[in-house]
């Protein structure tokens, strides 16, 4: 198991690390998620021992990591820009760690196609580094890291460079590997669909600090205040009073389990369905194609807008009629006058 407890890391006046306390359990696959400045890649490089913590310890298997050199930590790292050996071949490249750690010439060789098979690139250990596509070095890189038979795997945006439809197929894979291979992972992404795909758990991180853990299920359905539902891209959002348990946003009055003062309800757009006989008359404004749906946007009586799932194009200007479920609707309190739930300064 990996530990950390309580640990900060401060560059300068920018707190990069604000007491975090995580626990990743043995083979586990947890994706720590964020927007850049958020800590994730200072949490990795913490872990694997390329930075130190100002306070707090980091344990692994019960073992106090404070003294353990990188090269001995026994973790595989991939860097976003993972940086081949453009002069090596496939197998040069994927064999240079082994090497560097004094496997024998038979056994390096037979790692190199066990790890190469395993990402899809068998028989590809005589090809040159400049004729691979982005999809197949990336491949590389992560056979390279895999071929040591690291305890621990941390992934630094490692599809961040790649095309969408090619980050979407890979990042299949990449989950496939892991449950092969049984092993523990840190997945670090500012992509919440990559993250709800490959973990079975998900950190959620804003200024430095952990702000949420949960299943992606978990997490999707129950975002633990206005920084998280923003971020997973839950637009509609509306400041309402609160008052005997119902906040009123001008246009309708939802039941929310907060007490009386100000909050911020937050709608997912599957809450929402037209209807005829509804009671939430809207102004159409545009709508985007979604493939099996178009999501709409309207204006509300009060001028707020509101977006929504809807089967047929409506055009600029259609008045609709809408019916909200309540189930759908999410409330937190607003932070205090003054601070921000937001992303916080710029700390890797």
């Amino acid at each position: 198991m990996l530990q950390l407890h309580n640990v900060s890391k401060r560059y300068g006046p920018t707190l990069a690390l604000d007491s975090v306390d995580l626990r990743v359990a043995a083979d586990e696959v947890v994706a720590v998620l964020g927007p850049s400045g958020s800590g994730k890649s200072t949490l990795l490089r913490m872990i694997a021992g390329l930075e130190h913590p100002d306070t707090g310890t980091i344990t692994w298997q019960e073992r106090n990591l404070a003294d353990v050199p990188v090269h001995a930590r026994g973790f595989g790292f991939m860097f976003q820009d993972y940086a081949l050996f453009p002069h090596r071949t496939v197998g040069g490249n994927v064999a240079f760690g082994l090497r560097m750690s004094g496997w024998e010439r038979a056994q390096v060789e037979e790692r190199v196609a066990e790890v190469l098979e395993l990402v899809g690139l068998s028989g590809a250990a005589g090809r040159s580094i400049d004729r691979l596509s982005g999809g197949e070095a990336q491949r590389v890189a992560l056979a390279r890291t895999l071929a040591p038979r690291p305890e621990l795997l941390m992934l630094d945006e490692p599809l961040g460079s790649l095309d969408r439809p090619l980050r979407e197929r890979l990042i299949v894979e990449l989950g496939a590997i892991f449950e092969q291979l049984a092993v523990t992972v840190l997945y670090v992404t500012h992509d919440q669909e990559e993250a709800f795909t490959i973990a079975d758990r998900v950190v959620v991180m804003n200024h430095g600090a952990v702000v949420q853990q949960a299943t992606p299920e978990d997490l999707w359905q129950r975002p633990a205040g206005l920084f998280v539902s923003d971020f997973l891209g839950f637009t509609n959002q509306f400041e309402a009073p609160v008052t005997g348990g119902a906040a009123d946003l001008g246009w309708a009055t939802v039941p929310v389990d907060l007490p009386n003062g100000a909050a911020a309800v937050v709608i997912r757009p599957d809450a929402l369905t037209v209807d005829a006989s509804g009671p939430i008359p809207v102004t159409m404004t545009g709508s985007v194609f979604r493939g099996d749906h178009y999501l709409g946007r309207a204006r509300l009586s009060t001028g707020d807008e509101i977006t929504f799932p809807v089967d047929a194009r409506p055009r600029p200007g259609d008045r609709l009629s809408l019916r909200l479920d309540p189930a759908g609707v999410l409330a937190h309190p607003l932070p205090p006058a003054g601070r921000s739930e937001g992303p916080g300064p710029e700390s890797a």
